[in-house]
């Protein structure tokens, strides 16, 4: 029983460490004979992305990266405001910058260590059938191969269109129309390094925006907006582009160690599972980077597939739990895209009342806290909270009360991720991971799945008499209480439906 998993980058490597991790063999297919280690690309990653990764055995990468806890925001010359992010009670930082080639390398060093996963360079997607199994063909130095796999996860990226073809998806939505230029340079910025930076119409990037990210050794990636018609090659020809970066650091030295221009974009998929087939990350979903909701929203793609594939390829839950994969994580791409929507109109306004609207507020931000809540730079990236999924049991006297304020995480419950703590037994949410668990209160037992028994008040707010039901991917499917008459929970997971009723049984022989 196998997996192939389309595209290498590091939501695809995720996915396939992810299956491997749980005894799925996977074949990983990429198109790229050697990887070009050029270039930040993704650099901001959040906790919870560190958090599967250091699972895999990648805990190098929050060691690292870069860690910044300070988000500073500008209007013209004159700072709005700062953002200090929590810590949670969390051994991993809010966020790191680490460049994603160094992410790739270090993911790429446990791929190879990994008997279970085949890697297959080289090899181009040129079509893909589903006559009962997933059939790959694939062009190849040496002629068409094909490759047969029981289910896939397309991680194939932006490009990915003969996958996405195959499938009859297409990336629907819009492209913005101003370019922003990327360069990564190396200088000694004293007091910048744990700080990111933003700044709205500086007077050295007029009617514009420009942002400045902290990364390791010295370096930091700015990107500046920049008209449609912009040509760095002109300008790099010309001196304009050492100008530009002049004017931000003076008469400091400094060396461009590489540039990019890119136009962002909101687009995503009808259906990201099509019969075998799973689409994960950028192959399925495209947002603008303000917010780094990019590789962070697609590694949280790759491990809601890896469990549920993993659970149905070992008998544990029927074919129709992968359904959920599409309820949950289009869902979640849904509201990455409302969220980076609204930065960018708030960063590239697209008439003039909007424009008048962003002036005032920016003008007010400086001295109203009120308008400060208005300036949008980008919400910064944070898990979907599942609370409306079919997996999830709804709990009624712990209302899921939306969006918490930027910064801040909605309070544990049914839907939502469990908090990154540590137990007596180790990290709570690596518990979780071995299958599903059970955290049970004191004198409450459970029969038939794994059982921990829990003292953490403070943490998740369990009250006496209460079990956690909770998912292979950490979070809460639902909370069950001595009594609790309701008949089902993960529906189609085999051992996992009548847990209620299991507990109320069980509690009230205990009492």
């Amino acid at each position: 029983m196998t997996v192939a998993v389309l595209g290498s980058g590091p939501v695809g490597q995720t996915a396939a460490l992810l299956l491997a991790r749980r005894g799925v063999p996977v074949v990983l297919v990429d198109e790229h004979e050697a990887r070009d280690p050029v270039g930040s690309k993704a650099i901001c990653h959040q906790r919870d992305t560190l958090d599967v990764w250091a699972w895999l055995g990648a805990g190098c990468l929050a060691r690292e990266g870069l860690t910044w806890t300070t988000a500073r925001t500008f209007h013209r010359d004159r700072e709005l405001f700062s953002l200090t992010l929590p810590d949670a009670g969390s051994a991993l930082p809010p966020f790191v910058n680490l460049s994603q080639a160094r992410v790739e390398e270090v993911l790429d060093e446990l791929i190879a260590r990994q008997p279970l996963i085949d890697v297959r360079r080289g090899h181009r997607v040129t079509g893909l059938t589903q006559p009962g199994c997933v059939e790959i063909d694939c062009e190849t130095e040496v002629g068409p191969r094909r490759i047969e796999a029981d289910y896939a996860i397309a991680c194939a990226g932006a490009r990915g269109d003969a996958v996405r073809r195959a499938l009859g998806q297409h990336l629907g939505g819009v492209s913005f129309r101003d370019l922003f230029l990327i360069c990564d340079i190396r200088a000694d910025l004293p007091g910048w390094a744990a700080e990111r930076r933003f700044w709205f119409d500086p007077p050295w990037n007029p009617g514009r925006q420009v942002l400045i990210h902290p990364c390791p050794g010295s370096e930091f990636r700015i990107d500046w907006q920049v008209p449609e018609d912009y040509d760095l090659a002109a300008e790099e020809s010309g001196g304009a582009l050492d100008h530009r970066i002049g004017a931000i650091l003076g008469d400091r030295p400094y060396e461009v160690v590489w540039r990019s221009v890119y136009r962002f974009h909101t687009r995503l998929v009808d259906r990201m599972r099509v019969g075998r087939v799973l689409l994960a990350g950028d192959c399925a979903h495209l947002v603008a980077p303000f917010g780094a909701r990019g590789l962070n929203s697609g590694v949280a793609d790759a491990e809601n597939a890896a469990w549920k594939l993993a659970a149905v390829l070992r008998g544990e839950a029927g074919e129709e739990l992968l359904e959920s994969y599409h309820t949950e994580r289009h869902a979640a791409a849904v509201e990455n895209a409302a969220v980076t929507t609204a930065t960018m109109d708030f960063l590239v306004p697209q008439d003039d009342e909007r424009r008048r609207r962003r002036l005032d507020v920016l003008t007010r931000a400086a001295h109203d806290p009120a308008a400060g809540e208005q300036v949008d730079s980008g919400r910064l990236a944070e898990p979907f909270w599942y609370v409306d999924s079919p997996l999830t049991t709804p709990d009624p006297d712990r209302p899921f009360t939306g969006r918490p304020p930027r910064g801040a995480l909605p309070p544990p419950g049914p839907g939502v991720l469990l908090p990154d703590v540590t137990v007596a037994s180790g990290r709570l949410r690596d518990l979780a991971r071995q299958g599903f668990l059970v955290l049970t209160t004191p004198g409450v037992r459970v029969p038939g799945l794994r059982s921990v028994e829990i003292r953490l008040g403070g943490a998740l707010g369990a009250r006496p008499g209460e079990a956690w039901l909770v998912r292979p991917d950490a979070y809460v499917a639902a909370v069950l209480r001595v009594g609790d008459e309701r008949a089902h929970l993960v529906p189609g997971v085999r051992g996992v439906t009548r847990v209620v009723d299991d507990v109320g049984d069980r509690a009230d022989a205990a009492e």
